[in-house]
């Protein structure tokens, strides 16, 4: 009985390192998208993580939502920094997240200050 027990669980162990490991490492995709940052912000009860918005459109009718893991610091700041302002950001698009990672698949790994294309400064 201990045996098999110990079997199962080894079984349900490697079955979760390999999930973690497969969300973590393995990308869906990878690109870039531009907007204006309207929201970026440290949110959560239990457990913070930093999350965010970019209007796509002159109304604000496409938004784009994204997430951003703790040990990026550098991105976290450069985000505060252009709140309100046109940004580039180069993002991975996960399979999936976890709790303590975000509330989107969409993870922002570098951030640009950009010109907007609807008004000219």
């Amino acid at each position: 009985m201990k045996k098999t027990l110990s079997i199962v669980l080894l079984v349900i162990s490697v079955l979760a390192v390999a999930y973690y490991a497969f969300i973590y490492f393995v990308p869906y995709s990878e690109g870039t998208r531009a907007g204006e940052l309207i929201k970026f912000s440290n949110r959560g009860v239990i457990i913070k993580t930093w999350e965010g918005e970019i209007s796509q459109g002159i109304s604000g009718a496409q938004i784009f939502q994204f997430s951003v893991l703790d040990q990026n610091t550098e991105v976290i700041q450069q985000l505060k920094d252009y709140q309100g302002e046109y940004v580039k950001l180069t993002y991975i698009e996960r399979f999936g997240t976890f709790v303590f990672w975000g509330d989107t698949k969409y993870f922002v790994t570098k951030v640009e200050r950009s010109s907007s294309p609807h008004f000219r400064r």
